[in-house]
């Protein structure tokens, strides 16, 4: 995603489009995975950090490698994203402490699988309250901020929110619902200079489905379908959606709000054979 072009000197030049030297960004769900693979490219790319999670090495482990990678300023925060309190100073402590916000990256999210049969009330409330209302709640906080600097928010949402699974019934709805939120909001402040966009991933190498119970030899067969049902004939990585999360955020995205850009392979157009 990184442009580039060479001076009269033949010097290798950043496009400034893709520099977020003075960006505060704000990236929830930071400790591993899709979270953390975002906050180190953007710290490549000289942006100052904002980064929630509840796993405390995770957030260490992290903050280390963001440092490592040239990030300027990098502040953690832990804790859960269902808690009202902890939502709130999400947003002050941002504030107070860079004085501005640029980029949010909604990220935070659960998987859990189950069918109409088999999903409990119990389960569903959870995944809306992760994946669903801390996303509305967390975004009414930073838009006034986001206002300001004309900044941009993705929302990192997944295939399942364009094609109905069977098998995850709340999960797909919970995607659904972000992928309309991303619409409805993109409008609301397309006329304020604000751009809301989501990304879509297909079946990423990462630990979302092991952490939802797929592992071991299940885990293996579904990445093994994963090369026959992803068109491009693997699942992606955590690096290729990052890339795509940046270049939402950037300048070089300036003309696009309201997407939700499948990184999929190509599986959202695929038909079953």
């Amino acid at each position: 995603m990184l442009s580039v072009r060479f001076n009269s000197s033949s010097q290798l030049v950043q496009d400034q489009n893709m520099d977020f030297s003075e960006k505060v960004v704000l990236i929830t769900g930071a400790t591993s995975g899709i979270g953390a693979e975002t906050a180190k490219h953007f710290a490549k790319h000289n942006a100052k950090l904002a980064l929630t999670g509840r796993n405390p090495q995770g957030l260490e482990d992290v903050f280390q490698a963001c440092k490592a990678n040239g990030s300027p300023d990098v502040i953690l925060m832990r804790g859960d994203v269902t808690n009202k309190a902890f939502v709130n100073s999400i947003i002050s402590e941002t504030i107070k402490h860079f004085g501005k916000l640029d980029v949010l990256v909604n990220n935070a999210g659960i998987l859990e699988i189950g069918s109409i049969e088999t999903t409990n009330m119990d389960q569903f409330d959870r995944m809306m309250n992760v994946n669903v209302r801390s996303v509305y709640h967390l975004t009414h906080l930073a838009v006034p901020h986001l206002i300001k600097t004309q900044g941009a928010i993705v929302n990192v949402s997944s295939l399942v929110g364009l094609r109905a699974f069977p098998g995850v019934l709340s999960y797909c709805m919970n995607k659904a619902a972000i992928d309309q939120f991303t619409r409805c909001v993109a409008l609301e402040l397309a006329s304020k200079n604000v751009r809301v966009n989501a990304v879509n991933p297909g079946v990423i190498v990462s630990n979302l489905h092991k952490r939802a119970g797929i592992d071991g030899k299940d885990y293996e067969a579904l990445l093994e379908r994963s090369k026959g049902n992803h068109p491009l004939g693997r699942p992606g990585t955590v690096d290729e959606v990052a890339k795509s999360i940046l270049f939402l955020a950037s300048e070089q995205s300036s003309f696009i709000t309201a997407a939700t850009l499948p990184i999929d392979g190509g599986k959202q157009a695929a038909c079953p054979r």
